[in-house]
């Protein structure tokens, strides 16, 4: 089986549906490759329900990627529309500072600006209304008003600093509005597009007239001609599909039996992510009720309010925390008697990585995020803060008076360190720079290679104080921008 094109798109999520449907509605050839499912356009009958209820997080079809010693499940959509048809839509865009420290041409603040602004109307981003707002959510914003919080709904403003409010969302009605429906759908039907879902790309070679891209689609090899090659497999299988072509650290490669084509040790490396603890208490009776009766109702949001806050460590008078309720306190997403405010420091300084472990494209990576593992303890020091924060609007009686007990000890730093958890933000395996450790220029450009391109949150150098997805569709956009200039 083959196929040919003048740009071939692996990963069909957050940021290769839109660079694909960028390249295809400018008249290119475009090839999609995406390992999951293509359930077609909004509206379609196949689609699984959990895939577009946006009241909770979707935990099928994932990638199974966990943690080593098995403590984290860091669940992955293997679906059309990737992250942004499973995650929690909350959209946020991170602060100007962000950006301009990154230090790279065509990625500051003020070139990023407008591509967001594009991001948001295409994603069909709303901000929660108050009279949606469910109970916890609903004292907890009575609570954060009455302590002096600023109350702003700026998730989307590069200028917001701190403050709690309701949500902005890609949210339609109940549907989680993913990609897929926003960027695939108004140009499925161009003849210069195809879409290969179920189709897992294993390894790629660069020759002199392209890139032989070689995957796998029910048990048959599969062989693509592209003309440029974009990775847009995700922070974990962008870095997985270099490695086995061939490409990062020789003696990792060598050692599960990869012969090393380049040297660029930076693949894999700096993965980091947000960490997080859930500061709980047990649900009081009238509270339960109060749920239970918002659930019958039919909307009943785990996430609907955010708070953005200064620790003690930032120093550049700009927040370094997340501080917001949520209705489910635990992975499995139920609600086991408890709610909770969750605490992420979103300016994290440790870092991990990943590399695959055999030549065999399903075989799972060992993946280290290294939580809170930073020399100086800047990241556990935010969290401290944050924790402090949270107990303070638990504490408050518009929110004491629904709650009970604190249900998770997280008094000391072994405790805190015990229950950290992450924030379901991955990045930074193939990052932006000139360094020892960089993989790709500022163009998206795999260094050493000429028809390679990265084209996903890889890319990061350092994560913006925000959720990333649409930063991810952001970075498509800004993708498909320079692939078109050239």
């Amino acid at each position: 089986m083959s196929a040919a094109a003048d740009f071939v798109i692996v990963g069909g999520g957050s940021a290769g549906a839109v660079t694909a449907a960028r390249l295809a509605e400018a008249g290119r050839d475009v090839v999609l490759v995406e390992a999951g499912p293509d359930y077609g356009p909004h509206g379609a009958p196949g689609w699984p329900a959990d895939l577009v209820d946006a009241t909770t997080l979707a935990l099928s079809h994932d990638w199974g990627y966990t943690s080593g010693d098995g403590r984290w499940a860091y669940e992955r959509a293997r679906v059309i529309g990737g992250c942004s048809a499973h995650n929690g839509a909350i959209a946020a865009v991170g602060h100007r500072a962000d950006y301009n420290a990154w230090g790279l041409p065509g990625w500051t603040a003020d070139d990023v600006a407008p591509l967001f602004d594009t991001v948001v109307e295409k994603m069909r981003v709303r901000t929660y209304t108050a009279d949606e707002a469910v109970p916890f959510h609903r004292h907890c914003l009575e609570a954060t008003e009455a302590l002096g919080w600023k109350m702003t709904s700026d998730l989307c403003d590069l200028d917001g600093n701190d403050g709690f409010g309701l949500e902005t969302v890609n949210v339609v009605g109940r549907t989680r509005w993913n990609t897929a429906f926003a960027y695939l759908d108004p140009v499925r039907h161009l003849p210069n597009l195809t879409i290969l879902d179920r189709t897992l790309v294993d390894r790629f070679e660069e020759t002199p007239d392209g890139v032989i891209v070689h995957a796998v689609s029910d048990g048959r090899a599969y062989e693509i001609q592209a003309g440029t090659l974009v990775l847009a497999a995700g922070v974990y299988g962008t870095p997985l599909i270099l490695q086995r072509s061939g490409i990062g650290d020789p003696e990792r490669l060598r050692a599960v039996g990869v012969e090393p084509v380049l040297d660029l040790p930076g693949v894999g490396a700096n993965l980091h992510d947000q960490p997080l603890v859930l500061v709980d208490r047990e649900i009081g009776a009238e509270l339960q009720a109060d749920i239970d009766a918002a659930a019958a109702e039919g909307f009943l949001p785990e996430e609907q309010t955010l708070g953005k806050a200064i620790s003690s460590q930032a120093t550049d008078g700009l927040f370094d925390l997340h501080i917001f309720p949520v209705l489910a306190a635990d992975q499995t997403h139920e609600l086991h008697g408890r709610v909770a405010i969750v605490v992420s420091c979103v300016t994290p300084q440790s870092r991990g990585r990943i590399d695959i472990t055999s030549t065999d494209p399903e075989a799972l990576p060992v993946i280290d995020h290294q939580y809170l593992g930073d020399a100086a303890g800047h990241d556990i020091a935010v969290l401290r803060d944050g924790i402090v924060k949270a107990n303070e609007i638990l504490d408050h009686p518009a929110v004491a008076t629904h709650v009970g007990a604190a249900v998770t000890d997280l008094s000391t730093d072994d405790s805190i360190r015990a229950n950290v958890a992450h924030y379901y933000h991955p990045v930074g395996t193939a990052k932006m720079g000139t360094g020892p450790d960089a993989v790709c220029d500022e163009r998206g450009r795999v260094h050493g290679l000429s028809r390679v391109v990265v084209g996903d949150v890889c890319l990061y150098p350092q994560i913006m104080r925000a959720n990333t997805n649409l930063p991810a569709v952001m970075t498509g956009e800004r993708i498909a921008q320079l692939l078109l200039a050239d």
